[in-house]
């Protein structure tokens, strides 16, 4: 029984929270409506006001102290009815008392965190979501103990069992519920976690692909240890490690504190797993990196569990089928679910790589789990997982499996984890007659657990035996085993064999309307959505929502990934092209070759990763891409873009916005702009974008001068002051001398000109626009007035001219004289060139090809007028 004084003290602690605050005070009822059972919540505290937080801590603070008793009722029954019980209920009382001192653990923690917090604040998004995920677990370890005596303690002859613990554990599972749902409502930030916002990458150099690229990867290890371990690892293994970039402390490899080897013929440290994790130290922390368990090549016939103290251990096999653990417990001979597996695993930031985990029991034994992990953190790359019902224990809180083999038959991969497969196969197997194959039965029991299972970019394919199965075997994705669970399938392959149906019920009407069952862009036969389930918690999701269920959204943090070396997939797997399809815009406005990109779908601001800087030769041409390409898309458009440009003879041109309205592609430098079939951006290869651009050259390179002319040349048929062809007055061209610039920057046929000399603003009128071409390529256009600023050495400000250099329509607005040399400007870049080039004036119409006119002709005083 709780101790009197115990609770009077947790009253007490309770009543003087209330008179802290003043306001934003509410009854118990109405904060109780919060919660999935008002009715209950309403009989765990006094009638009296307070906030949802004061509230929150009481809950929280009642469930550590309901946990501690529950303990000390499962000790005194298992004390005393040790040998008098059957053994299938000792077992479920053992892990009971197992799971409760997790329970414990998580309580305290949680309680530690929201009692530091202010009243009225929140807790950070990190903070909140460590918090959610210890009393989800706790809830679920609850649950687990729950589910284990009522199956065990069925006869009539346990029935102090059932009344004794299972009862009461009825309304602590209430209680932790009260206790989720206001930290929930109380410490979690109020904005939804979407992957890829700006939140849950606080700082630029968070992103996977901007820090050290390291992974395991053909036998090449980036795994930093003292010469002693390295050469311990190397002469068994047989694989080299890498050396890395430099002495691995800048977090391009991942570090190894010490290692241990098991080895069956007794020449390593052990001879069985068990005897190899006992040695690893207690209760680490990890900065002095991962503790290495290098198991070789065997079958270990042994049921190994990691506890909680043995953290940061890293185990490593040979391979698949290589390393082998073994075992066939099952329900049929007296274990519970629970404790059947294998290999059991609860210490944080368990890393396993290259090893098979099997359950031999067979289809007959029913549940037989070769793994179980309710390991926070833990970490399985490149391991198979072998049995029939009940293959794989996601128990509870946060893991990541990546190139995993997972096989089985029924409810194969189950339990109550935050779990991403990526680059899984999942094979179900044959089982006995009259069943059928599910392979996810995802136990997420209430709707304020952070937990669900995604499958991603992973491969869904009957195993051989089930190819070759005499009988028709009926196989799901999946089954709702508690009331809100949650599965999602995204991008991932779909064999045939899988029911046009998807899912299945678990018994009538359960759970239908409160499960998420969710599919997204999958491929393969099985994958048509069109006949599949009806249910109101089933959805065909769009990358949006299907963004929740990737690594940086179920998890929120990916650093716990990241520094093991294991690779994976932070988002979508969605490619950058796709990405430029789905905002309506041709996929070849990129070239070839991304490797990686961001995407805020709140602002659309997005960044393009390269390898390099990407160059394309076009004739005498360049279009070149930084490695780095960042912009703002929407659907239709991309502007603000950086990191894109084309050379231009002298000029490099940065392409600042594209548009498209699904016919026309337009694209703008600066204030220039061309428009384009969309259907010429239909492909990506390099070549596309030279090709587009071939077609609007000329066919053999241009010289010099006629560049000028083209681009620069009109930008000076002004007159200064004002003036006809008849005045007396300085023609145009004589007054741009006496301001520095040479004749052949006006073309002739300027009519009259008017000119401010206090300021320099002038006007220059002909009798309509005039345009004429160069060696047949470049267009050039001005109005019948041109306008600007002229002073010595500089004309700035002008307006009415501009030239089409390839397909852009180019504004030039100032030309600067330095020295012997001419800058033009057309604002997002200049250029120079010699001043001998600019001595005669061209014509409108027929620019130097009049009457046998040759830019060859040209060449003497620079400063003689044409007209």
């Amino acid at each position: 029984m709780e101790s009197p004084l115990l609770f009077l003290i947790t009253l007490l602690c309770f009543l003087q929270s209330l008179l802290v605050a003043s306001h934003n005070l509410s009854k118990s009822s109405t904060i109780c409506k919060t919660t999935p059972d008002p009715k209950y919540c309403k009989t765990v505290f006094p009638h009296s006001q307070g906030n949802v937080q004061q509230y929150g801590r009481f809950s929280i603070r009642k469930s550590l102290s309901q946990s501690r008793k529950f303990i000390r009722t499962v000790d005194k029954y298992l004390k005393r009815n040790a040998h008098a019980s059957p053994p299938a209920v000792t077992r479920a009382l053992q892990d009971c008392r197992f799971l409760a001192g997790l329970t414990m653990d998580y309580l305290l923690t949680s309680f530690e965190t929201v009692n530091e917090t202010s009243t009225f604040k929140t807790l950070s998004f990190p903070k909140a979501d460590d918090v959610q995920t210890l009393l989800s677990a706790a809830l679920t370890n609850e649950q687990t103990c729950l589910e284990g005596l009522t199956t065990a303690a069925s006869s009539s002859a346990t029935w102090t069992v059932r009344n004794g613990v299972a009862l009461p554990l009825v309304n602590d599972t209430k209680l932790f519920s009260v206790s989720l749902a206001l930290f929930t409502k109380g410490w979690v930030p109020k904005k939804k976690k979407r992957a890829g916002y700006p939140w849950a990458h606080p700082s630029s150099g968070t992103s996977t692909h901007t820090k050290p690229f390291r992974l395991f990867r053909n036998g090449a290890l980036p795994l930093k240890m003292t010469e002693r371990t390295k050469a311990v690892y190397e002469s068994l293994s047989r694989r080299k490690l890498t050396d890395g970039a430099g002495d691995g402390d800048d977090g391009s490899m991942v570090l190894i504190s010490d290692i241990v080897t098991v080895i069956q013929d007794g020449t390593g440290n052990f001879t069985n797993i068990t005897a190899a994790v006992g040695a690893a130290p207690n209760n680490t922390d990890g900065s002095g990196g991962f503790f290495l368990i290098y198991v070789t090549t065997g079958i270990y016939e042994e049921y190994v569990s990691i506890a909680k103290n043995k953290r940061y251990v890293m185990m490593i096999g040979d391979g698949i089928n290589q390393t082998v653990v073994t075992g066939n417990r099952s329900v049929v001979d007296g274990w519970t679910t629970f404790n059947s597996a294998t290999f059991a695993v609860t210490a944080p930031n368990f890393v396993a790589v290259n090893i098979t985990f099997q359950n031999t029991a067979g289809p007959e034994k029913h549940q037989a789990v070769a793994l179980r992990s309710g390991a926070d953190f833990s970490i399985f790359y490149s391991c198979s997982f072998e049995a029939y019902q009940d293959t794989l224990y996601t128990h509870s809180l946060r893991q990541f499996y990546r190139e995993c083999d997972v096989y089985g038959t029924v409810d194969f991969i189950f339990g109550n984890a935050a779990v991403v497969f990526q680059n899984c196969n999942l094979y179900p197997r044959k089982p006995m007659p009259n069943q059928f194959n599910a392979i996810t039965a995802q136990g997420r029991s209430d709707p304020n657990q952070n937990t669900g299972t995604s499958i991603q970019n992973c491969t869904i394919r009957p195993a051989d035996d089930l190819v070759l199965s005499n009988y028709t075997v009926e196989t799901y994705l999946g089954r709702p085993w508690k009331n809100y669970s949650r599965t999602v399938i995204m991008e991932s392959y779909i064999d045939g064999f899988v029911e046009p149906v998807g899912w299945r019920e678990w018994n009538g009407d359960f759970a239908l309307s409160t499960l998420y069952y969710a599919e997204y862009n999958n491929t393969g036969p099985g994958s048509n959505t069109t006949n599949r389930v009806t249910w109101p918690g089933y959805h065909v999701i769009n990358s949006t929502d299907a963004a929740n269920f990737t690594v940086t959204g179920l998890f929120l943090e990916d650093d716990w990934i990241w520094k093991t070396g294991v690779p994976y997939t932070s988002g979508t797997n969605l490619t950058a092209y796709d990405v430029v399809q789905k905002y309506k815009l041709p996929r070849g406005i990129l070239p070839e070759g991304v490797i990686d990109y961001d995407l805020n779908p709140k602002t659309g601001f997005f960044k393009v990763y390269l390898n390099n800087t990407c160059r394309f030769p076009i004739e005498v041409y360049k279009v070149k891409y930084q490695p780095i390409v960042s912009g703002f898309i929407k659907n239709g458009r991309v502007s603000r873009l950086k990191g894109v440009s084309v050379k231009v003879l002298y000029f490099w041109l940065s392409i600042g916005e594209v548009t498209c309205d699904g016919q026309e592609l337009e694209l703008s430098v600066g204030a220039a702009s061309e428009e384009f079939s969309a259907h010429q951006f239909a492909r990506s290869p390099q070549f596309l974008f030279a090709q587009i651009l071939r077609d609007r050259v000329i066919e053999r390179p241009m010289t010099l001068f006629p560049i000028l002319t083209a681009s620069f040349l009109f930008l000076f048929c002004v007159p200064f002051t004002t003036a006809s062809a008849d005045d007396d007055l300085p023609t145009a061209y004589t007054l741009l001398q006496s301001y520095n610039f040479p004749v052949g920057i006006l073309p002739k046929g300027v009519l009259s000109y008017d000119l401010d000399e206090s300021t320099g603003k002038f006007h220059a009128y002909f009798d309509k626009s005039c345009s004429f071409a160069l060696q047949g390529s470049y267009q050039l256009d001005y109005k019948s007035t041109i306008s600007g600023v002229i002073s010595e050495n500089k004309i700035t400000k002008l307006t009415g001219v501009k030239v089409k250099v390839l397909f852009l329509w180019l504004n030039i607005v100032e030309v600067i004289r330095d020295g012997d040399e001419l800058e033009f400007s057309v604002g997002i870049t200049s250029a120079n060139f010699a001043i001998e080039e600019f001595y005669e004036s061209p014509q409108c119409g027929c620019g130097f090809d009049c009457n046998g006119l040759k830019s060859d002709n040209l060449g003497r005083n620079p400063f003689v007028s044409s007209v």
